[in-house]
């Protein structure tokens, strides 16, 4: 029995190190033909079939070997891709996705009156898209194309009953599960602080004494206020976030005036 033990573990460190010269982790940047960040681009290896969405700086990272194919899908981009790892080294990527041309339909200004509540609802962008999945009932994706983190009692535990997830040894001791984890965390913040700045009017942040180049920091700090604008961001509720993120408009302009007052 320990004989047997001391061959697992050996297998289990050939096939790490063994892993480790055959892998590299690739990692780059994708923006779009006028040099902006591209978040949300699903980028995948087609040789492993791993996924990861770039962030919202239009950054990523995914695990690849010699000459694998590494593929960048976005919705109106046209579709880009590259072999990586050549001669065993690869330098930081920077990709460029070209957009598909469409029509933009004429946009309506609304006059901001300096009622939130009247505002709120004023500066809130269509989002055409979904009202013609509504109105049809298109199906909508489950969460976000991701490979899930290991998990030490998911990995240790098939041990102890004598099945190896030897992926799974090697994602904890390298430290990638850990790493996944605190990136998708990161992500997901992003994601939920676009989603507001994407549906709304930056007119709506700078009346109330936010400058434009904090309006997402004011946000984060929304979300760790009042986590209830988070919760409503989630639940895809624009009008209620607003009603919540107003309330912590004067707590931070007000830290913004003793922040200028200390320096």
């Amino acid at each position: 029995m320990k004989n047997q033990i001391i061959k697992n573990l050996y297998m289990v460190f050939c096939f790490i190190f063994a892993n480790f010269f055959s892998q590299q982790t690739v990692t780059g940047k994708i923006s779009d033909d006028n040099g902006f960040d591209l978040g949300a681009v699903t980028v995948i290896n087609v040789s492993s079939d791993k996924k990861v969405l770039t962030n919202a700086s239009g950054e990523f990272s995914i695990e690849a070997s010699a000459n694998d194919e590494i593929r960048f899908i976005k919705t109106n981009y046209e579709r880009a891709s590259l072999r990586v790892l050549k001669n065993g080294y690869n330098p930081f990527l920077f990709i460029t996705m070209i957009k598909i041309p469409q029509e933009i339909e004429e946009v309506e200004l609304q006059k901001i009156t300096g009622d939130l509540s009247k505002d709120s609802r004023a500066v809130a962008k269509v989002d055409k898209g979904k009202i013609v999945q509504d109105a049809v009932g298109l199906p909508q994706p489950v969460g976000k194309m991701r490979e899930k983190p290991a998990e030490v009692k998911e990995v240790l535990l098939p041990m102890l009953l004598g099945s190896l997830n030897v992926q799974g040894v090697y994602d904890l001791i390298s430290g990638k599960a850990r790493r996944q984890k605190r990136q998708y965390r990161y992500d997901d913040l992003q994601d939920d602080i676009s989603w507001i700045r994407n549906r709304v009017e930056d007119e709506y942040f700078t009346k109330e004494g936010i400058p434009k180049e904090r309006i997402s920091e004011f946000i984060e700090f929304s979300f760790l206020t009042k986590p209830q604008v988070r919760t409503f961001v989630k639940a895809k509720n624009l009008a209620g976030a607003l009603l919540r993120l107003e309330e912590t408009i004067p707590l931070y302009v007000e830290r913004l005036k003793k922040s200028k007052l200390e320096k």
